[in-house]
């Protein structure tokens, strides 16, 4: 498995690549800036290892802790942290929950001290609307993640791979229970 620093390079690498192509696709600046971010913050803070003390979980500083819950819930490598989009959207929904509750104690609090005149009511039509006004842009958001994401599970999964592959050949990437010894005759 790749260590956290060749995962930052690829990350760091890949990124004009990333960008360029999104660019290209789309043309529109805008988009592309939202797919690049979200690929780097996914690759440096935001990626599958954030179920383990890694160098993503430590860039959290003191905000590190809101990872622990995910950390003790979910075991190192598992579909939910590094598979293809279900790890990513775990992850955005956690954080999105966590995000959810603080926005809505610091909005009571906030119109309990005849400080906003917002409710929390006003905060969930708020969110809505925005959801469904800038759909493209989530999206974009969100496919950025997912790239940072994938080009790290994939960078461990190739690690894993070549790994088994020099050690048992080719058989080595058979699933355990699919090899089979030739009949004796």
């Amino acid at each position: 498995m790749p260590s956290g620093g060749t995962h930052d390079r690829i990350t760091l690498y890949t990124l004009p690549l990333v960008a360029g192509v999104t660019l290209w696709q789309t043309g529109s600046s805008n988009l592309t800036l939202l797919v690049a971010g979200g690929f780097m913050f996914s690759g440096l803070m935001f990626g599958p290892d954030l179920d383990i003390y890694s160098r993503q979980f430590q860039r959290w500083g003191v905000l590190r802790c809101i990872w622990r819950p995910y950390q003790k819930s979910l075991r190192h490598r598992s579909v939910l942290s590094h598979g293809p989009v279900i790890g990513t959207t775990l992850r955005v929904i956690y954080l999105g929950c966590l995000l959810g509750v603080v926005a809505v104690v610091m909005v009571v609090m906030g119109e309990k001290l005849g400080l906003v005149a917002w409710t929390w009511q006003d905060l969930v039509v708020a969110v809505v609307r925005s959801l469904l006004v800038y759909t493209t842009e989530y999206g974009a958001l969100f496919l950025g993640l997912e790239l940072g994401a994938m080009s790290h599970s994939v960078s461990d999964w190739g690690s894993s791979a070549y790994k088994q592959v020099k050690k048992q050949g080719v058989r080595g990437l058979l699933p355990s229970g699919k090899v089979r010894k030739g009949k004796r005759k």
